[in-house]
């Protein structure tokens, strides 16, 4: 009777602890070499710190300066067919001039954030 309450109990903080590192918050960082908007926010050049919640496909993620969260954006989270070799921010480059933030890659990682309406540009934009 006592190994069954501690099989229990132990089955019980198992499924606790996946599940509480399946909602986890996961970060990153962002380097912007020029500025772009994300979701109607102009991120400036400079180091951003990214940070969202959940394992994909869809997250939200928040985009902060220190402590200040600039910017709320739906995101997609994309497998890569490889590792990327560093950090990235893909910049889309829109036809009145401006910049947008279109998706992140991260070194070492085999996911990439997809900020943008298409998952194709996770593919073929271009990092900066």
């Amino acid at each position: 009777m006592k190994f069954a309450t501690v099989t229990k109990s132990l089955v019980m903080g198992l499924a606790l602890l996946l599940a509480s590192s399946a909602f986890a918050a996961t970060k990153g960082e962002l380097q912007l070499q020029s500025t772009a908007t994300v979701n109607g926010t102009q991120l400036k050049p400079g180091d951003y710190k990214l940070q969202w919640d959940g394992t994909g496909p869809t997250v939200e993620v928040s985009i902060m300066k220190g402590k200040n969260v600039l910017a709320k954006v739906p995101a997609k989270l994309v497998d890569l067919p490889f590792p990327a070799q560093n950090n990235a921010a893909v910049v889309k480059n829109n036809d009145d001039g401006t910049s947008s933030l279109a998706g992140v890659r991260f070194e070492g990682k085999k996911f990439a954030l997809d900020l943008s309406e298409s998952s194709d540009s996770m593919q073929s934009g271009s990092a900066k």
